[in-house]
């Protein structure tokens, strides 16, 4: 029988949607998935599960800061996420305010303003009557979740330590975890690391519509994957492990059908949902704990499973585990 996408719905605490990052991220808790078993760690611990020649596969994205905050000539407030820069004073954006209509000028800091040229789906596209790189860097602010309430005490929390390439409205959330120290703790423990880059879009936070979730079309995200990463990968003599879903949507679309990877710089809309057949042999994979009805969730669920996968997140809720962007994670062994 074909399931439903309200087969993935789980009802969560208000509570339990962490708001803030750990003090220290290596601190955060770790539920570990064993082909059916669990138990109960913290993230520091993750190197028990890891071993010699072991590669960890991380998406070295950085999260942009692309959130302006102005106002309309009438006065009401606006907020601009921008999402793609088309030329030097035109970009793609989301806009936050109310009915904001072709023509409509919005106004910024230092006589910078904007003008709406059209609308498209959910999105607009808009002009800046000059180059706002210096306003962006002076003003613009980091995008985070809707359902982190207030602003972050440390804004680099929200940033992977190892990250490198700007280009994300929300961070790859599953690399949060690792800190400085014990990224340098696995590899002198002979773990190896190889980055990908997937610049992650704002339709991570889109829930999915169709109750038939396979006719959902993905938002479309840039990835790029280099020779020296891939030939790491590839060449690998341990076992592979992905962090977050960001890094195994990159991997699964430069992979071909003998599950090596090829080097690529493309555009990827691929959809993971269970029933899909990997390409890639890899062991094991680190995620946070996702919303429902979301094609992160279900892309978890194509590994493990709805049952076991809605079976782990009543036992993480029953144990209060922090969930989303700023909560706890979850080792997932195949």
């Amino acid at each position: 029988m074909k399931e439903s996408l309200h087969e993935y719905d789980y009802n969560l605490p208000k509570e339990l949607i962490a708001q803030q990052g750990s003090k220290k991220r290596e601190e955060s808790r770790l539920l570990v998935y064993d082909r059916g078993k669990i138990a109960h760690k913290r993230f520091k611990e993750i190197g028990e599960y890891l071993k010699k020649d072991d590669i960890l596969v991380v998406n070295e994205t950085k999260v942009s800061r692309a959130l302006l905050k102005g106002r309309k000539t009438t006065g009401g407030k606006i907020k601009i996420t921008l999402l793609k820069r088309l030329s030097e004073k035109r970009f793609r954006c989301l806009i936050q305010g109310r009915n904001p209509k072709k023509g409509t000028i919005i106004l910024f800091k230092d006589n910078i303003q904007a003008e709406v040229l059209k609308k498209e789906s959910y999105d607009f596209e808009i002009e800046f009557n000059e180059n706002p790189d210096e306003l962006i860097k002076k003003e613009a602010e980091l995008v985070l979740p809707p359902y982190i309430k207030n602003s972050l005490k440390n804004p680099q929390r929200y940033q992977t330590v190892y990250a490198n390439k700007e280009g994300s409205i929300a961070a790859p959330t599953a690399g949060l975890h690792f800190s400085k120290e014990l990224i340098t703790e696995l590899k002198n423990k002979g773990i190896n690391f190889a980055k990908v880059c997937l610049n992650v879009g704002i339709g991570t936070f889109e829930k999915i519509k169709q109750e038939d979730y396979t006719r959902h079309k993905m938002h479309s995200e840039y990835f790029e994957i280099d020779e020296e990463n891939a030939r790491i990968i590839n060449q690998r003599k341990g076992r592979l492990f992905i962090v977050g879903t960001t890094s195994l949507r990159a991997l699964e679309s430069s992979c071909n059908e003998k599950g090596i990877i090829e080097p690529k710089r493309k555009e990827t809309s691929l959809f993971i949902y269970p029933g899909y057949r990997f390409k890639l042999d890899f062991q094991g994979m680190i995620t946070n704990f996702h919303l429902p009805r979301t094609s992160l969730l279900l892309l978890v669920a194509a590994i493990i499973g709805k049952d076991e996968l809605l079976k782990a997140y009543k036992i993480a809720i029953e144990e209060r585990y922090r969930f989303y962007s700023l909560g706890d994670a979850m080792l997932i062994l195949r």
